[in-house]
């Protein structure tokens, strides 16, 4: 009676909260941890200055927001990323089955 059918592959479940990967939850505790140090050290009472000190918290933040499709964009730049910023090293093997010393 009580047969419910999970499926194994089940991403969702394998995400802290439901939402967050470990690289979110570090890329947003490190965001956050620098503004509070900048609000530790810098003192003063300018709106624009403010808004700078606040910038990493809320730039991570806005990284890490549960958004459709976010988890498929973040590979995607760090595909980008490693694309541009890395040495590219590419072996091509042909169409055949066994390499040309093999023979």
């Amino acid at each position: 009676m009580n047969n419910y059918l999970i499926p194994a592959n089940s991403k969702k479940s394998q995400l802290i909260l439901g939402f967050f990967t470990m690289t979110d939850l570090i890329l947003f505790g490190t965001g956050v941890a620098l503004t509070l140090i900048l609000l530790l050290i810098v003192e003063s009472t300018d709106v624009t200055v403010m808004l700078l000190i606040l910038l990493p918290a809320l730039i991570t933040g806005f990284l890490v927001l549960p958004i459709p499709y976010y988890h498929n964009v973040l590979q995607f730049i760090i595909n980008v990323y490693t694309y541009f910023s890395g040495r590219r090293r590419y072996i091509w093997r042909g169409w055949c089955i066994y390499g040309e010393d093999d023979k």
